[in-house]
């Protein structure tokens, strides 16, 4: 995808997390993250965006700190900080030099590519979170949900695989049956290891719209929308194991 893709994605999730949580209420309970509230994820993805903004800005060449990022807002004030630091980010990725170096942690052709991909999938998933809260799912382009399972599978998970490793093994076979786009997933003693393709002879296949893939494998939601084939028991050492972090 564009950086100007992911911009535009961006630019419209951010949007829409906003209105959600004038809709919802910020009190309302947020299902995919135990003990958060819209509130939270406001805080933590406004946090973000004012982080990863600084990054760009700032030319960064190592990790910046949370400090001044994450901090305590009151509510009266909270979507307004919130759409104000989304607005500052999506202006700052808009508007950097192309050719600029700063720190980032997942291969990207470029470091501004890295930004404006991995905030584009922030922000969607924590769309996800806040619209889950009104009862709602929301849906990407094909495109941009595979894209997000691909930076899930072969970016996160790329850096440590190891700590994917199961015992006894269990293979997942997953296809977008809205794009051409289709992967097999084995987490054995060494860990995960990612296969373009969906294998046959699998402990489950799943096929179905690659947004409600994306939503599967960051564990916001479920495969009530996928058509089944086999022991669904193979998601519980997903889900046990599918966690991210930045460092």
């Amino acid at each position: 995808m564009r950086i100007e893709d992911y911009l535009d994605t961006l630019r419209r999730d951010g949007e829409l997390v906003a209105e959600a949580a004038g809709r919802t209420g910020l009190d309302a309970v947020v299902p995919a993250c135990p003990g958060w509230q819209v509130r939270d994820v406001l805080l933590h993805l406004g946090g973000v965006h004012r982080w990863a903004a600084a990054h760009v800005a700032d030319r960064l060449e190592r990790p910046g700190g949370e400090e001044g990022f994450f901090t305590r807002v009151g509510d009266e004030a909270l979507i307004d900080w919130f759409r104000s630091g989304h607005s500052a980010l999506v202006g700052t990725l808009a508007g950097a030099d192309p050719e600029l170096t700063c720190w980032s942690f997942m291969p990207a052709p470029s470091p501004l590519a890295f930004w404006a991909r991995r905030q584009a999938h922030e922000t969607a998933v924590h769309r996800a979170d806040v619209e889950s809260a009104d009862g709602a799912t929301p849906a990407w382009a094909p495109a941009f949900a595979v894209d997000g399972v691909e930076e899930l599978l072969r970016g996160f998970f790329g850096r440590g695989p190891e700590r994917m490793a199961c015992e006894p093994p269990v293979t997942i076979a997953l296809t977008a049956t809205d794009a051409e786009a289709a992967w097999t997933l084995r987490m054995d003693a060494g860990g995960l290891h990612v296969a373009d393709g969906a294998a046959p002879a699998t402990t489950l296949t799943l096929s179905g719209a690659a947004t409600d893939l994306y939503l599967l494998l960051w564990n916001r939601g479920g495969p009530d929308q996928l058509a089944v084939d086999g022991d669904l028991g193979a998601l519980d050492a997903w889900r046990s194991r599918a966690t991210v972090s930045w460092s």
